[in-house]
């Protein structure tokens, strides 16, 4: 019985030992050293003129002689656990006074931010120069070479051609011969890029082979022929490939930001909207009930009512925008992550933040594989003695995120609320076209394009040989006519989703087996079977995130 009570009071000496040190691990527990068990055994290791006889003592005096050794122990230690303060808290936020920047970068980096922070201890909303005002602001082009197949080859006579390289993979390449203008225009598609040349026919005595064009764009092309396309259709197919990354619709989420707002959950959990956060919504577009609306819905629900009931919409320079509003998707009590709002703007690639005032946005706050690229407005007044108001814009985006423009003004404050909706509908498309050469991003797309270029390889050939009365080849019905072309263009994720989806009806026409469980096997097609393959294909796990898989969970997707 002694004996169990001495085990009980050793444990319970080595615990407030343990959770005493300062938060810090104490030298006893590291490496092959042992912990002592009892204070006789402590006070034996201490220095040689530290050491004093063990005597009988009060259980205030033992409690008192081991604090007394604990801090002689961790003295020397507590130095070593100091550390600076982010240089945005401790100096340069410091620096600017009484007004702090919209946005601070993590501490551990990874963020740009424009403009640094440097420049903001010069801005001043009551300054009398408001920077350059261009007339109007460009937009980029996500793909400025995906039209050249319809501007120069589906009006005129023209042959397309395929082959597998095994270097390259899968090729597909068009030959058009314009007459006019004595050239030979050729387009060579790769699972990495397409390559284009025009070539003057005075340098050929004849024609060049399709083997000889292709090794013309490319030096790594080592097929020895390539099979014609004879599928009277394939024009379709080739554009839609060519242009399945040119989409006219985007959609952005907008966040409101509180003052005293630092973190995910106190942001996502707003659903008051002020008069001024009304006045930006205003800004940007035009509120719209969700119930039947016909034109592009970003994914939200028009039919039941599952996202909430209005939305904010607008067009701008043919192209059409969709905002997820923060506080119009629906609110869900008891979850303090909102997953409701979270499942859309945490899936936009852009966000607007409407700060309301003088609490920071932090780059990092919103955690999302997706988000990459944060537009942040605050309202401020242009001077102490008047009620004018304007508007101060920053911006913060990963660090593999190239810069785009257009260029903030400096000061980047606006007065003028029309240049300021044009200054940030332009800004948020151009930073979206911008996130995709993001890593992420880049390494997805290169996927999507290969698993793309690879079922419009299958079709034409599929296609091809059926126009040829191949008897190995069985006819295809007309009702499952081309998959690429009844699907469209659309957005980022969805045109991975239709890779999928296309890859596999495409080995299904080629019956090729699909594999179940890891293994190959096949059986009779159904009509359940068929409707399954029409539903978003799962993503790969290796490229995307938590996130990711909720947006694949949705059941809806944009049109």
């Amino acid at each position: 019985m002694e004996r169990e009570k001495r085990n009980d009071m050793s444990f319970s000496r080595k615990r407030s030992f343990t959770f005493g040190a300062y938060g810090g691990v104490d030298r006893f527990t590291c490496g092959d050293e042992t912990r002592p068990e009892t204070a006789e055994e402590i006070l034996l290791d201490s220095p040689a003129g530290d050491r004093k006889p063990f005597l009988p003592a009060s259980s205030n005096q033992r409690d008192t002689e081991l604090f007394e050794i604990i801090e002689k122990l961790q003295g020397s230690r507590i130095d070593e656990q100091r550390c600076e303060f982010p240089l945005p808290l401790k100096s340069q936020l410091l620096t600017i006074g009484a007004d702090l920047p919209l946005i601070l970068p993590p501490k551990l980096g990874g963020y740009w931010v424009d403009p640094p922070l440097q420049r903001l201890v010069d801005v001043s909303p009551t300054s009398s120069y408001y920077g350059f005002v261009p007339e109007c602001y460009d937009i980029m082009e996500r793909d400025r070479e995906a039209k050249i197949y319809h501007k120069f080859f589906r009006s005129r006579y023209h042959h397309s051609f395929t082959a597998v390289d095994p270097a390259l993979g899968h090729l597909v390449l068009s030959v058009c011969l314009e007459e006019e203008e004595s050239k030979l225009r050729v387009i060579l598609r790769m699972k990495e890029c397409s390559l284009n040349g025009a070539f003057s026919v005075s340098l050929f005595p004849n024609i060049p082979s399709a083997v000889e064009l292709a090794k013309m764009l490319c030096d790594g092309v080592t097929v020895s022929k390539f099979e014609v396309v004879s599928y009277l259709k394939a024009p379709e197919l080739i554009t839609t490939f060519d242009e399945h990354r040119v989409s006219p619709n985007f959609k952005f989420g907008v966040l409101y930001q509180k003052d005293r707002q630092f973190n995910e959950e106190d942001i996502l959990s707003n659903n008051e909207e002020s008069e001024e956060f009304k006045e930006l919504l205003y800004i940007l577009g035009e509120t719209i009930q969700l119930q039947g609306f016909t034109r592009f819905r970003g994914g939200l629900d028009v039919c039941h009512g599952q996202t909430g009931r209005d939305a904010v919409f607008t067009s701008f320079h043919g192209r059409e925008i969709m905002f997820h509003v923060a506080t119009k998707l629906p609110f869900t009590d008891g979850d303090p992550q909102q997953l409701q709002r979270k499942r859309h703007i945490g899936n936009d690639i852009v966000a607007l933040v409407y700060q309301e005032g003088q609490s920071p946005f932090l780059s990092d706050v919103i955690k999302s594989h997706f988000l990459h690229c944060f537009l942040v407005v605050r309202r401020i007044k242009r001077a102490e003695d008047t009620s004018e108001t304007a508007y101060q814009v920053s911006v913060t985006a990963r660090e593999d995120v190239p810069p785009f423009g257009p260029v903030l003004p400096d000061p980047p404050i606006f007065t003028d609320r029309a240049l300021l909706r044009e200054f940030l509908l332009t800004k948020l498309i151009n930073a979206e076209i911008s996130c995709y050469k993001a890593q992420q991003f880049s390494r997805l797309e290169l996927r999507t394009r290969s698993l793309l270029l690879e079922s419009l390889h299958a079709e034409l050939c599929t296609r091809s040989q059926c126009m040829m009365g191949d008897p190995s080849i069985a006819s295809l019905p007309s009702s499952e006519g081309p998959r690429v072309v009844s699907e469209g263009s659309g957005g980022f994720i969805e045109n991975f989703k239709r890779a999928i989806r296309v890859r596999s009806h495409s080995f299904e026409t080629l019956g090729v087996p699909r594999r179940i469980g890891g293994s190959a096997s096949q059986r009779p097609k159904t009509e359940k079977d068929g409707e399954g393959d029409r539903s978003p294909g799962p993503l790969p796990a290796d490229s995307l995130g938590p996130s990711d898989i909720r947006d694949q969970a949705s059941p809806q997707e944009d049109t």
